[in-house]
């Protein structure tokens, strides 16, 4: 890129460059990491709006000693959730005017580490010129009476509820400068929708794209098997209204199909928080379209299996495994008993046959999916915006892992001829990706199989497994044949060496960290891992993980001063959280103590900066 369109004379350009190396020396922005955020909507967005817990830290460094801790407190939530509590309440002309200066002295404290242009082009364009007046406001510059008058005259106005509503969305802004989701937005819980529509607010963010988002963006460019895939644990978690209302997806015809062939059984009852909300119609109903769709998973993944034999997972192709009455499967040579079987419509000599009718659901919901306007703007933001790992100031960020051997060399994958492993294994992968969405009306090209490949294979990096065991966990009572090898990497990440050799695979030194999610850290286990080089942030925002976990979740902040994992408490509702001003409560794990203040310089858009500033001297005879 040419900067000589934007700078016409050598002077433009050294004042430029001017900026830049002044922007350099400021100190570096706050990141905020999250992962495996599971549709838990209110959770998450709670962690959002506190930015985990900084905003606390923030009101505790500036009003220790003027607020009592109870103010401070509400001070919080009128940051957090403005709308429910600023609007709310019935304060005196005074009260609202020490609540207008207390946060306007917030915003100035927080965006203090910004340049002046960058809050400038921050700032709601309605109060623009009153914000940029009182946050650059010097007491030596004699002017305490016009900056008292403004205050007076925005009550005065009646716009009180109006500014204060802005201002505690700014502060929310700048306490977080850049947020990084470490994947699995989708599943398990209710909202994921409305995670998309708020991730997709956040003016700075990146995503590595998890397992479970995966499956959503196969569904969408076509790949059925990803179809089934989502629609099945959709249905075994209740979650019926994120497709119909959420997505505009019409299930009727799942639904009668899954009422004239299957019968209530105990191995299909959806998983509900709350099964008083649904009527026994309801859970009825989706026990069977669970049990239909997922007969039709197998049949589709085994059409997969068949035309990629590359892929080496013959062994999942187990309706081909089973007995002539259908009471036994042979599993990796193993006969095991059926147990509540379904597979009235699996026949013996073509078991992987799809039937017409079966295929005629298949196609229109892949048109219900494809043409649902929601769904193609919240997939598309995460072709546009994930990845499957990213290099960000001298840290790799991945979901899963990177597929290994016993020894910790990177495992080879051969794909359309080519061979890959380690880094241009997952670049692979993402061009895969880009491939997929350029053509979503192709159910049979690579592309969209490989999507389909990183849910459940082998070498997948998001899946992290040797097998996905979804046929036994449903037909089989033996536990230990529900057990999913993990792939080696999950135990060398353990070991110092086999993180810093990654880290070089990636192109980083041994100062950076590996930061994954994916896996919950289960209680007695340290989320920092291989001497601080391995750092495990999902502790489970997902309610099922909690059990195993014992807490809702780690994140992790990486600010000018530390780097700290910060460890959370189960949350309870939004309601409960502001009527009793009970927050998240966060416990701070320290990961580093820096000896000096990092400064941008230091960082990704440090070295972006540097990088330009070398340009504009080449083209400018600097």
């Amino acid at each position: 890129m040419s900067y000589k369109h934007s700078f016409t004379t050598p002077l433009e350009a050294q004042t430029e460059i001017i900026n830049l190396r002044a922007i350099q020396q400021l100190p570096k922005a706050t990141e905020h990491f999250i992962t495996d955020l599971h549709g838990e909507f209110e959770s998450v967005d709670h962690i959002l709006r506190n930015c985990s817990g900084v905003t606390k830290v923030k009101v505790k460094e500036l009003f220790d000693g003027r607020l009592s801790a109870q103010e401070q407190s509400q001070l919080c939530f009128y940051i957090y959730y403005p709308e429910e509590t600023l609007l709310q309440e019935h304060l005196s002309q005074d009260s609202w005017k020490r609540l207008l200066l207390n946060l306007v002295e917030l915003t100035r404290f927080v965006s203090s580490k910004y340049t002046r242009s960058k809050v400038r082009k921050s700032l709601p364009e309605k109060f623009s010129y009153i914000l940029d007046e009182l946050i650059f406001y010097d007491k030596v510059d004699n002017k305490e009476e016009y900056y008292d008058t403004i205050v007076n005259s925005i009550l005065d106005a009646q716009l009180q509820e109006s500014f204060a509503l802005s201002m505690a969305y700014l502060i929310q802004s700048f306490v977080v400068d850049h947020l990084h989701v470490l994947g699995d937005i989708y599943d398990r819980g209710p909202f994921p929708d409305k995670i998309m529509d708020r991730l997709m607010k956040i003016p700075s963010l990146d995503i590595q794209l998890g397992n479970h988002d995966i499956i959503w963006m196969g569904a969408y460019c076509g790949s059925l098997p990803c179809l089934a895939n989502v629609i099945r644990i959709s249905l075994r978690y209740g979650h019926v209204d994120l497709l119909e209302k959420g997505y505009g997806i019409d299930l009727t015809p799942l639904r009668d199909f899954g009422r004239k062939y299957y019968e209530d059984l105990p191995n299909f009852v959806p998983r509900l928080d709350h099964p008083q909300n649904f009527t026994d119609q309801n859970i009825s109903d989706m026990n069977r379209m669970q049990q239909a769709i997922t007969i039709i998973q197998f049949k589709l993944e085994a059409q997969v299996i068949k035309r990629r034999p590359e892929f080496k997972m013959d062994n999942r192709r187990l309706l081909n495994h089973l007995s002539p009455g259908h009471q036994f499967v042979d599993v990796d040579g193993k006969n095991h008993r059926i147990t509540n079987g379904n597979f009235q419509l699996v026949d013996y000599e073509t078991p992987e046959e799809m039937s017409l009718v079966e295929n005629l659901i298949v196609q229109f919901l892949l048109t219900q999916f494809q043409n649902s306007q929601r769904l193609a703007k919240h997939v598309n933001f995460l072709a546009q915006e994930g990845t499957i790992s990213l290099n960000y100031n001298n840290n790799l960020l991945l979901h899963g892992c990177v597929p290994v051997d016993e020894k910790g060399k990177p495992k080879a994958m051969t794909f359309e001829g080519r061979t890959y492993q380690g880094l241009s294994l997952i670049n692979y992968y993402e061009d895969c990706i880009q491939r997929a969405f350029q053509d979503i009306h192709c159910t049979d090209c690579y592309a969209t199989d490989i999507l389909w490949y990183m849910w459940c294979g082998e070498n997948s990096s998001l899946f992290g497994k040797k097998t996905m065991r979804t046929f036994e966990r449903y037909y089989i009572e033996d536990a230990s044949s529900h057990y999913e090898v993990p792939n080696p990497y999950y135990e060398l990440r353990e070991d110092e060496d086999f993180c810093i050799s990654l880290l070089k695979e990636f192109n980083l030194d041994d100062q950076g960290y590996i930061i994954n999610g994916h896996t919950p850290v289960k209680q007695g286990e340290k989320p920092i891992k291989a001497n601080g080089k391995m750092l495990v942030i999902d502790g489970g925002f997902a309610k099922p993980y909690q059990k195993v976990t014992g807490i809702a979740g780690y994140t992790l902040v990486d600010n000018s001063h530390m780097v700290y994992l910060v460890s959370h408490y189960p949350f309870t509702s939004k309601e409960d959280a502001i009527a009793n001003y009970r927050d998240i409560l966060p416990k701070q794990i320290i990961v580093h103590q820096r000896e000096q203040r990092a400064k941008v310089k230091d960082t990704t858009i440090g070295e972006n900066i540097s990088r330009r500033i070398a340009q504009l001297k080449e083209e400018f005879d600097l």
